[in-house]
């Protein structure tokens, strides 16, 4: 399994070709997840997108490829490990972010999302904070879940 230890992460970048076509071929399912994830998480704990309380499920997806603005990317002996920051276009400075896997050769290439950045922090005090959102500042790092 590939963990933060195994691969390493290049700097981060504005996305080249490579991670615009492996996220035009996710989009869909991108979108899918969110909206999944929102209704979830609303459920038990609608602080992760209270960021985005006021957007209808539409417009929190209505990015594109041009909203991909920002990538890291790391190869182990399986294939690339694609992480990307996309900004949500309708949110107010709202961002999300994915990991995107890439494997196999050209014609057994296999391109799957594998998941969407959400936290659940402890503080100190012993309270939590609870985020899917995040800012244009927040580090693009390696995350499992």
């Amino acid at each position: 399994m590939a963990t933060a230890e195994t691969v390493e992460l290049g700097p981060p970048h504005e996305p080249k070709e490579a991670s615009i076509e492996a996220f035009k071929y996710l989009s869909l399912d991108i979108k899918k997840v969110l909206v999944h994830l929102r209704h979830t998480h609303n459920k038990h704990e609608s602080k992760y997108f209270a960021a985005v309380s006021s957007l209808s499920d539409r417009d929190l997806v209505a990015f594109d490829e041009s909203d991909l603005v920002l990538v890291r990317a790391g190869m182990s002996s399986y294939g690339l490990h694609l992480f990307g920051k996309l900004r949500l276009p309708k949110s107010d400075g709202g961002y999300i972010h994915v990991r995107m896997f890439v494997g196999g050769e050209s014609e057994n290439k296999v391109v799957k999302l594998h998941s969407i950045y959400n936290e659940e922090k402890e503080l100190p005090d012993g309270s939590k904070t609870f985020r899917a959102i995040l800012s244009k500042d927040d580090p693009l790092e390696w995350f499992d879940t």
